[in-house]
């Protein structure tokens, strides 16, 4: 016994560490870094600063499929004077008012700065400035040398304007940006509807709307006595199918303290006035999706306006990609969890109320994955067809993501057996729901994870359930399914023994502040 517990100290240690290296600048990723010395109202700096501690952190966790990294010393003319040039680029590509958001991460360090001294020499740093090109995992633990002609990472020996470095990037990526793109007219915005790989870009923004959801939630003091069981629930369901893993990690530490950040006694008249006071609460120390989220900005779901798209699109997509993620047993579970959440916690009343009715029209309960799959398919495109009408008649629309019948033909043509139209106009199409079902368990499950496989953020399938454990902690006023019970027992060893110490712990200590 003594060993497992030198075991999950060694875990805890570690989970620690990385949480702490990435926190260290990682928020700033793809969003504007003020100027500390800035007083004199200029534009902040676009470029990401990066030292020795947060490096490869950053450039792990980016979703830009590309990086430029500019070695430079504050105290050098030349850099001074290359700046503005090189923040004239960095705007097209970071901070929440990117023109291409996603595409390539620009950062910069400070080699005049003594922590920094074995990070230049990594790279040969020999004259400032000095840029480097590669893609992002290829500078974590990386370096380059003088004489190496053909390696992953690349010295731009072409780059000292703004117009020189724009064109260099180009050529590399066969692109065709400019210094005058304005935001929003940049060419992968209508890729989203016909293109199937964009749906890889969803993965962030399905933390985003997971995180953005509980900022909301604890903003509004919507935890209640009648509320309680219904967060339990969508807690218990993410933590066992939610797409990414920190959200399933940051779900499971929510769900093990939930019993000491919301008791059962915690409504009675002495208690609830401190809970809905000014803050927070308790439970505003955890970042359910890590420290770095939300990152303010959207990525597959960035609308071409600001108040379009967005957080609507990404709880959709979280949805969906529950969905299809359950086991047969799970399916009724994962549809009462959905329903009372949205019920609960979504502040758009009407949105809430045309939702609450369509589940209540289920007539009976959901047997299979499949049947819960294509209801809420089904009940997403009578929402859609709703608000074509209505953002048709008022102009409220997204001019450039108009509301559609999901999913369109170019994405899946054996989705359509028929299409015609009805005597009162509106279109009328003839599914094949087999074909729709397929689309949707690979759209919104293995193709939605891809890049998280891809960066080993994923997890094993074990992981990928949880644990039993996590379902069992703080559920007095909720029953788990048998289904859901059975999904978990095939849970990680590791993962469910460090629940278990977890739990242990809280008669003794303070619930702890996660993702540090």
């Amino acid at each position: 016994m003594s060993s497992i517990f030198m075991v999950l100290a060694l875990l805890l240690s570690f989970e620690s560490s990385s949480s702490s290296s990435v926190s260290v600048g990682s928020r700033s990723i793809l969003r504007a870094v003020n100027n500390n010395n800035n007083n004199n109202g200029d534009q902040p700096d676009f470029a990401v600063d990066l030292n020795l501690t947060n490096f490869d952190a950053v450039l792990r966790d980016t979703p830009a499929t590309h990086a430029i990294v500019e070695f430079f010393a504050h105290w050098c003319p030349a850099c001074r004077n290359y700046k503005p040039h090189y923040e004239k680029v960095a705007r097209l590509f970071n901070g929440a008012d990117a023109v291409h958001p996603g595409i390539i991460l620009m950062t910069r360090v400070d080699c005049a700065l003594k922590i920094n001294n074995k990070l230049c020499d990594r790279f040969s740093v020999s004259h400032y400035p000095m840029l480097f090109w590669g893609r992002p995992s290829k500078f974590v633990s990386g370096g380059w040398e003088p004489k190496q002609e053909k390696g992953e990472i690349r010295a731009i020996d072409d780059g000292r304007t703004a117009d020189r470095l724009l064109n260099w990037i180009n050529k590399q990526m066969g692109s065709s940006y400019g210094l005058d793109d304005e935001r929003y007219e940049n060419e992968h915005l209508q890729s989203n509807v016909s293109d199937p790989g964009q749906i890889v870009r969803a993965v962030y923004d399905v933390e985003e709307a997971m995180s953005t959801a509980f900022d909301i939630i604890l903003e509004h003091k919507m935890i209640k006595s009648d509320t309680r069981a219904s967060l339990i629930k969508f807690l218990q369901l993410s933590v066992a199918h939610h797409p990414s893993r920190r959200c399933r990690k940051g779900s499971a530490e929510i769900l093990v303290n939930f019993d000491d950040l919301c008791p059962l006694d915690m409504w009675s008249a002495n208690k609830e006035e401190s809970v809905t006071g000014n803050g927070k609460g308790a439970m505003g120390n955890f970042q359910i999706c890590g420290e770095e989220v939300p990152r303010g900005y959207w990525m597959f779901c960035r609308g071409s306006k600001n108040d379009t798209r967005g957080f609507s699109c990404g709880l959709w997509v979280l949805l969906h990609s529950l969905s299809v993620r359950i086991e047969d047993g799970e399916s009724h579970f994962a549809f009462t969890a959905i329903c009372d959440f949205i019920h609960n916690f979504f502040v758009c009343e009407e949105c809430r109320q045309h939702f609450y009715e369509m589940c209540s029209s289920v007539s009976g309960p959901f047997n299979k994955t499949r049947d819960f799959v294509l209801w809420l398919w089904s009940a997403h495109n009578k929402v859609n067809e709703r608000l074509m009408k209505e953002e048709a008649s008022l102009g409220t629309g997204d001019p450039k993501f108009p509301k559609i019948i999901w999913p369109p033909k170019q994405l899946c043509p054996s989705c359509y057996l028929a299409r015609s139209r009805k005597n009162n106009g509106s279109s009328w199409i003839d599914w094949d729901q087999d074909e729709v079902f397929k689309f949707l368990a690979n759209y919104y499950g293995k193709m939605l994870v891809s890049l998280y496989k891809d960066k080993g953020l994923l997890g094993d399938g074990g992981t990928n359930r949880a644990v039993a454990e996590f379902l069992a902690v703080s559920t007095n006023a909720v029953m788990v399914p048998l289904g859901a019970a059975l999904a978990i027992a095939v849970a990680s060893c590791v993962f469910g023994a460090l629940a278990c110490f977890w739990r242990s712990q809280q008669k003794t200590r303070k619930p702890r502040r996660s993702w540090n």
